[in-house]
């Protein structure tokens, strides 16, 4: 035994009693903190806040639009409107909003919600 390690005596251990390191631990050294500069810092916090994919915004907006005209589409089955018609004025509002939309500049800007307009459908009388 040499130092408190290792067998008091090889014999009958099967080996020849010599002992070796374990060199596949893994030994936990203390790291080293590098503090950054502020301008180091800056960076970092650029990255961080990133500006949103525009293809997934125009996405969206392209789904506002066409929640209107399939509300418009519904609103007007319910008042007894002819199938060609309602793809008619269905065509007419997408485009109006889809027109609109460029006009904003797609800028962002939230709009608030506005029901489908009331205008295009003009007021049936029913026999």
């Amino acid at each position: 035994m040499y130092n408190g390690i290792g067998l008091p005596t090889p014999r009958g251990s099967g080996t020849n009693g010599y002992v070796q390191r374990n060199l596949s631990a893994v030994r936990h050294k203390k790291e080293r903190t590098d503090y950054k500069s502020e301008e180091e810092l800056r960076k970092l916090e650029s990255s961080l806040v990133k500006k949103p994919n525009q293809e997934i915004l125009d996405h969206e907006r392209k789904r506002k639009v066409e929640l209107k005209c399939l509300e418009l589409a519904e609103l007007m089955e319910e008042q007894g409107y002819a199938e060609g018609e309602i793809q008619e004025k269905v065509a007419t509002f997408r485009l109006m909003l889809l027109e609109k939309d460029v006009a904003l500049g797609k800028e962002g800007e939230q709009q608030p919600e506005q029901k489908p307009a009331q205008w295009l459908i003009a007021p049936r009388a029913h026999p």
